[in-house]
């Protein structure tokens, strides 16, 4: 799911604090926490059909996010084996799809909830949009495109979902964007030493590494992260 895998992990045609308005969420991060307070961050993982069988019981992981569904068709065949999983060692768990903006947002987000929703769900869970790729469009259609997919996951849902990206994409794509949760790939960086891209004022989770598999740490507590989910 990271941006320099977006190739490997999709294929070639493939190349986040509830939503209220501007204010930054009461726990909202600093942009740079200190090395001390990132040894502290919550760690979690992000894993899909690429990874299918992760051992979430060996992984240390305190929160994971899996892959549901891309597009308007694909269905993670391991979704539903990871989200037992989570459940079954007690890890917050969240879902994630891959968006792509050549398609109807409504339908992505309807296809999306639909597979989430054909497994059990509890207090918590996350729901999250993972947008990498423009497929063409313009940044006004890629920003109103996300910003009409998460109006959709919301209003059926109740959650308010993290946003995912890459900082560049996120920086160019994201603009008015910030009332959702920001979930940010920035590699080079330091755990929790991540920058804010486009309106965001606070950052949710931070994936730092893609290797051996990608790895985050969240600013929130593990409490405060459930808030953001289902309720």
């Amino acid at each position: 799911m990271s941006i320099t895998g977006t190739l490997r992990k999709y294929g070639a045609a493939a190349a986040l604090a509830a939503a209220t308005a501007v204010a930054a969420p009461a726990f909202a991060a600093p942009a740079q926490a200190a090395p001390a307070q990132a040894a502290e961050l919550p760690y979690g993982q992000d894993v899909s059909n690429w990874q299918p069988t992760h051992d979430w019981a060996a992984s240390g992981a305190e929160f994971g996010i899996v892959k549901a569904t891309q597009g308007l068709h694909f269905k993670d065949k391991t979704f539903a084996r990871h989200w037992q999983e989570l459940d079954k060692h007690g890890v917050v768990r969240g879902a994630y799809h891959f968006g792509h903006p050549k398609n109807d947002p409504v339908a992505e987000a309807d296809f999306f909830l639909s597979v989430v929703e054909s497994q059990p769900a509890k207090k918590g869970d996350l729901l999250a949009l993972d947008l990498e790729t423009t497929d063409g469009k313009s940044a006004e259609h890629v920003n109103k495109w996300a910003k009409t997919f998460m109006e959709r996951v919301k209003a059926k849902t109740g959650v308010t979902p993290l946003f995912y990206s890459g900082f560049n994409f996120a920086d160019k794509y994201g603009k008015g964007l910030a009332e959702y949760p920001l979930w940010v790939a920035h590699y080079g960086k330091a755990k929790g030493t991540v920058g804010l891209p486009a309106d965001w004022k606070s950052w949710a989770i931070h994936q730092y590494s893609e290797s051996p598999v990608d790895q985050n740490v969240s600013s929130l507590t593990l409490d405060q992260l459930r808030s953001l989910g289902r309720s």
